[in-house]
């Protein structure tokens, strides 16, 4: 058999070109041309009537030059229209254009590539080269004809490939290429169906080894109440664990509202804890008294201090008259405090003016005295009375002080009481004149006169609750530098 391209290029020679009616097939599965091309060598097989007319074509599957396979069908023009499993031929179709001086033969047979499976419809002996051939039919010249015999041979050629579709399950035609592929393919699913089939014999065999016991209809029912039994069983555990569930899940809420309500209850009492311990510091700042720390009194021996200012001297004790002024200011800030705390109600008719370490006081006649030195000691009167009027007023304040406790029921045992008496000048039994008097005199009076000053803080520290105003305090703090 010659080579496929070499056909079609004779038939393409003898016949002028290539019909433009002849269908163009192409391999259903990548799709490539499929060349339709006649075979010389087959008119060897046809009888000498059939050598002379025109050699249309041979039909086949092929890509290019490939060569060709083993399995195709000879057909004969009477097989094509009554061989097993092939329809009748249709009618003619047109035939192809024939130049008038070109000499033409009839077709007398052709063949399709096949797979295997396709080819075996055909009944028929096996032929040379291992195609099967149909059995070839007496040969009817007025078949032979151009326009009879090619078209027809197309028709049959298409039929054929949907036989073969029909019959293989696979789009037909396909080339060699795409068909070994199929095949390979579809050997690999052979062999895996040939595993699969040895497993299955191979647990039946398993399960024809092994020994079954039929039961009787009495066991099967047993078995069948014995199964309700336990399916019972198991729905009513289902039933059990899905109330213990709920009742689980009910005390979870619970438990997740008496947590949410337990924390709040910890914040309160957090809250209420630090309530408390800043109400026991308000009760304590309450009960602090600023003058209590602004104004210490104290003593150095028998020289009485406020805020470590010494107030008097001895002989052997030299004290400046600055620290004695710084002194005295101090004290006329107390004392001037806590009386114009108590302003209107207090009568405030002797004005102690605290001036820093120079204070001075106003009698009740508006006589205003310097309570500061240095003052000559055989005479300084003006000192002298502005120390009386110091004293008076501290009197005074002392004698509101225990007024106010007898209105508020206060037991005498626990009302104000001075330690030492004042008595105009004297205090105690020592007077507080400079003039004319021992420095140790002037210096007991002074310190007797801080010791009751004292005592009137302190009365005024319980009985009020004082914030002073931010001047006196700079005042004090700046007289204690």
């Amino acid at each position: 058999m010659k080579a496929p391209a070499a056909a079609a290029a004779a038939v393409g020679n003898r016949a002028g070109g290539v019909d433009p009616s002849i269908p163009r097939f192409k391999c259903q599965e990548c799709h490539r041309a499929l060349v339709v091309v006649g075979v010389d060598s087959f008119a060897d097989k046809l009888p000498a009537q059939a050598t002379s007319a025109h050699a249309s074509s041979v039909h086949g599957s092929i890509m290019g030059a490939s060569r060709m396979d083993n399995s195709y069908v000879v057909l004969s023009k009477q097989n094509k229209s009554h061989g097993h499993g092939i329809p009748p031929r249709p009618p003619s179709a047109a035939a192809p254009h024939i130049e008038p001086n070109q000499p033409t033969r009839a077709m007398e047979g052709s063949y399709i590539v096949l797979p295997p499976a396709a080819a075996s419809i055909y009944k028929t002996s096996t032929s040379e080269g291992g195609g099967a051939q149909l059995p070839p039919p007496s040969i009817n010249s007025s078949s032979l004809l151009p326009g009879n015999s090619f078209h027809s041979n197309v028709t049959v050629l298409k039929r054929a490939f949907e036989i073969a579709t029909s019959q293989t399950q696979v789009e037909q035609p396909m080339c060699l290429d795409c068909m070994r592929l199929l095949s390979d393919k579809m050997d690999k699913e052979i062999e895996d169906v040939n595993a699969d089939i040895k497993a299955y014999e191979v647990c039946l065999q398993h399960l024809e080894q092994e020994s079954h016991t039929v039961l009787s209809d009495a066991g099967f029912q047993k078995e069948k109440l014995k199964i309700e039994e336990e399916e019972k069983k198991l729905n009513a555990a289902i039933e059990e664990a899905e109330k213990q569930y709920s009742e689980i899940s009910s005390e979870m809420k619970d438990l997740e509202i008496k947590s949410k309500e337990f924390e709040e209850l910890e914040e309160r009492d957090a809250i209420l804890a630090k309530i408390e311990v800043s109400q026991v510091h308000l009760e304590l700042l309450k009960r602090t008294n600023v003058l209590n720390d602004a104004f210490y009194i104290s003593h150095d021996g028998v020289i009485g201090t406020i805020n470590n200012f010494r107030l008097g001297r001895l002989p052997n004790v030299q004290v400046e008259w600055d620290e004695i002024n710084a002194a005295w200011g101090q004290a006329a800030l107390l004392l001037h405090t806590m009386a114009q705390y108590f302003t209107p109600k207090f009568e405030y008719r002797i004005k102690i003016h605290p001036m820093g370490s120079y204070p001075r006081v106003t009698d009740i006649h508006k006589n205003t005295y310097e309570l500061f030195g240095p003052v000559n000691l055989f005479w300084s009167t003006r000192f002298d009375k502005a120390m009386t009027w110091f004293l008076t007023c501290l009197q005074d304040f002392a004698e509101f002080a225990i007024s106010l406790d007898k209105e508020n029921n206060v037991p005498p045992e626990k009302s104000l009481k001075l330690p030492y008496k004042i008595d105009g000048d004297k205090v105690g039994s020592h007077t507080i004149f400079l003039s004319f008097n021992k420095v140790e005199n002037w210096t007991k009076a002074l310190k007797y006169t801080l010791c009751n000053l004292k005592w009137v803080l302190y009365w005024f520290i319980g009985n009020t609750s004082f914030a002073p105003p931010s001047g006196s305090l700079c005042a004090a703090q700046s007289s204690k530098r």
